[in-house]
């Protein structure tokens, strides 16, 4: 959604690297490129005042003219006041303190409430509440089929007492519904209530008259993140009519720009609560305004991917493969595919990686990328036998053209893979050693990694594709040279002749003067919990 903005502004801050002093001229340009990628990008013209006014005003301060690095003071001020205009805080939903809690939900026709509904109750099933879904919207046609489809796939009950269509009072429905929540014990009860296709007062009177006879404790605003400046008129006049508590903004992973919800917060003064950002049931999270102002400068959200992979990877399979790597076994294609299914999981592979910092750079890659790719290394290691997963190293060429054909790829695809498994339990030996990250001690960094048991991005530097593995001359090993002292000579014959006749003298201390380290002495249970989960 904010790819074209987040562009904007990271080459605008690459203009201020280097700068070890920043002239008021050169404020004055960096303030005229985001006044212009902010406009570009559709924010509320009052927002973009404020913001450029703001950011202007911090710049020329003290707070800029004695950092070390202006250009990256420049870029921390940017950041914080895009999470203000984001609403500053996350806010979570304000839970009854006797049950049920009362969600109500509103907004224009085709903004996504229903969609959103089901979502929002199988996030809810998640957090270990019992939602229940009430279908008080018999305007539009099918609404109430709809929810009953979406509360199916969410899992949570959905009481629709009235076919819609036209037929039905919405009013009497949502009453209703308080006494079977309270009957079956659900905790929190989401309203569906009916939308139009512009603002009218039978619209406004009909929500206030849900409103005054549930009593909720949110009203939630579900607006499109893609109708543009719109948005603003749109929330201010539904914030006039029912007094909404939250906003949630639905279908930000389109390709339209994005910025009239950036101004939603900040002109309402109501914060934004959630994010609908796909078509699954699982693409629905809470809004952080941080973490959003992070993505939109290209400085990645880790911790939004640290909270999917604890919802989504197994405790006990991660204990059990480090316990496995502590015991000195190798990490074989059993662990690989189970990795692989928990990926699925999480959701798609690109938005994963497009929460990466710096990401920005390998657009063209991670566009490029299929997400298919994780189906067919799947394919492939279904088609081995237990045996050939247990021990990778029975895979001779007979073997490896039997899977292709079973996995429906090619003999290369195959080697492609081992190759990259070589390259994981490689990882995993080191790491067990105590070595750390193949990679991590020193040289150059050639781009970002592949984890283990993550699929690699062909075409991307560094991530294992198909021609960005290195590709060295294997030449003949040289062979080791004699001292050209001769005192050293001499000790090395010595002992060469001790080695002979099985007196060598015990070694001590490590090449470089450091302790050696048997396997015994590396403590695994001092690690952070989770490490190696991969």
């Amino acid at each position: 959604m904010f790819n074209s903005l987040s562009d904007r502004l990271t080459s605008t801050f690459k203009n201020l690297r280097g700068k070890g002093r920043l002239t008021e001229a050169d404020v004055d340009q960096t303030i005229r490129e985001i006044r212009r990628a902010l406009l570009d990008a559709d924010v509320a013209l009052p927002v973009v005042r404020a913001f450029t006014g703001s950011v202007r005003e911090r710049a020329l301060s003290e707070e800029v003219s004695q950092a070390l690095n202006p250009g990256q003071q420049i870029v921390k001020i940017v950041n914080a006041e895009l999470v203000e205009i984001l609403g500053g805080q996350t806010r979570r939903i304000a839970f009854a303190k006797r049950p049920p809690t009362v969600i109500m939900l509103a907004g224009l026709q085709g903004a996504g409430k229903t969609t959103l509904a089901g979502k929002l109750s199988h996030w809810l099933k998640q957090e270990g509440h019992r939602p229940m879904l009430v279908a008080a919207d018999l305007q539009r046609p099918n609404a109430v089929n709809q929810l009953q489809i979406v509360g199916e796939r969410a899992g949570a009950f959905v009481y629709a007492p009235e076919p819609g269509n036209g037929v039905g009072d919405p009013v009497q429905v949502a009453t209703d519904a308080m006494d079977v929540a309270r009957t079956k014990l659900h905790d929190v009860v989401i309203v569906d209530t009916a939308g139009r296709l512009g603002i009218d007062e039978e619209l406004m009177q009909q929500a206030r008259d849900i409103r005054d006879a549930v009593d909720p404790d949110e009203i939630l605003f579900v607006i499109d993140a893609m109708i543009g400046q719109d948005a603003v008129a749109t929330a201010d006049a539904f914030n006039e009519g029912v007094d909404f508590t939250g906003v949630v903004l639905s279908k930000l992973d389109g390709d339209s720009r994005g910025g009239a919800a950036l101004s939603v917060a900040q002109v309402t003064g109501k914060p934004i609560m959630f994010a609908s950002t796909g078509e699954s049931m699982t693409d629905f999270e809470l809004f952080h305004p941080d973490r959003m102002a992070d993505r939109i400068l290209d400085m990645g959200d880790i911790l939004t991917l640290i909270e999917q992979a604890e919802r989504t990877f197994d405790e006990k399979e991660t204990e059990r493969l480090a316990k496995k790597v502590e015991a000195g076994e190798d990490f074989d294609l059993n662990d690989f595919l189970t990795q692989m299914a928990s990926l699925k999981k999480m959701g798609s592979l690109k938005k994963m990686l497009g929460m990466m910092p710096g990401m920005s750079e390998h657009k063209a890659a991670l566009e490029a990328f299929d997400e298919r790719e994780i189906d067919r290394i799947e394919a492939i290691v279904k088609s081995m036998t237990p045996q050939e997963r247990t021990n990778p190293k029975l895979l001779n060429g007979s073997r490896r053209q039997r899977i292709a054909k079973g996995a429906g790829t090619t003999v290369t695809q195959v080697n492609q893979l081992m190759e990259r498994f070589g390259q994981a339990q490689k990882m995993m030996r080191q790491m067990r050693s105590g070595g750390g990250m193949p990679g991590m001690g020193g040289g150059r960094s050639r781009g970002p990694q592949a984890a283990p048991g993550m699929p690699a991005m062909p075409g991307m530097p560094g991530m294992g594709s198909p021609g960005g593995a290195s590709k060295r001359k294997k030449g003949k090993k040289k062979p080791a040279g004699k001292s050209g002292n001769p005192a050293k000579r001499a000790e090395e014959a010595r002992l060469a002749e001790l080695r002979r006749q099985g007196k060598a003298p015990e070694q001590k201390g490590a090449a470089f003067g450091g302790i050696e380290l048997g396997d015994d002495d590396i403590d695994l249970s001092k690690l952070p919990k989770g490490f190696g989960g991969f």
